[in-house]
């Protein structure tokens, strides 16, 4: 077999199990190590996060939820979405919504559309759920770059929040898409 990128697109979103959490975990590890790398530890930090246990019981409460989704090629997984209930520091929606609560692409393969892909399958599992409004929070420091990712995918900054993390203030970003 050849590299992914080259011959196989990935082409298959499945919902995520309690064996799938280690892949997940493999994958916001590899995102930990990409940013630190460039300078970006501000966002989740510079330890590999499997060794979390709050966020691996996050990971593994949100798939026996059936709120994990898994982009694949083949066996691999290429990226990760989770859909639940927003954090406690992100204001109520007065309206049906679904909240994205964890989105991670492997960052071997940046810039193959994984990312946009799972947002898609978002949307058409708010609409399926007769929701009309997506919301997703992130990291919003350093040069916002999220953030800005975010905005091209269409969605629109609203609450502004920090949270305590290590004796700092973590900057956060509420931003929202209206559907349909």
């Amino acid at each position: 077999m050849g590299k992914m990128g080259d011959s196989t697109e990935w082409t298959d979103i499945r919902r995520g199990d309690a064996d799938d959490v280690p892949s997940v975990m493999a994958l916001l590890d590899g995102a930990v190590e990409w940013l630190t790398a460039r300078g970006r530890s501000g966002q989740w930090g510079s330890e590999p996060l499997s060794e979390s246990r709050r966020l691996t019981t996050l990971i593994s409460e949100i798939a026996a939820d059936g709120g994990l989704y898994l982009a694949v090629r083949g066996e691999a997984v290429a990226g990760a979405l989770g859909v639940g209930q927003p954090p406690a520091y992100v204001l109520p929606a007065a309206e049906p919504e679904l909240y994205i609560v964890l989105l991670v692409t492997d960052r071997e393969h940046p810039g193959e559309g994984v990312g946009r892909s799972l947002l898609a399958y978002a949307r058409r599992l708010a609409v399926a759920s007769g929701a009309g409004l997506i919301r997703v929070d992130c990291y919003a420091g350093d040069d916002k770059a999220l953030v800005g990712y975010y905005e091209r995918q269409g969605f629109t900054a609203t609450q502004s929040f920090t949270v305590p993390q290590g004796g700092k203030q973590w900057p956060g970003q509420v931003l929202e898409q209206r559907l349909g």
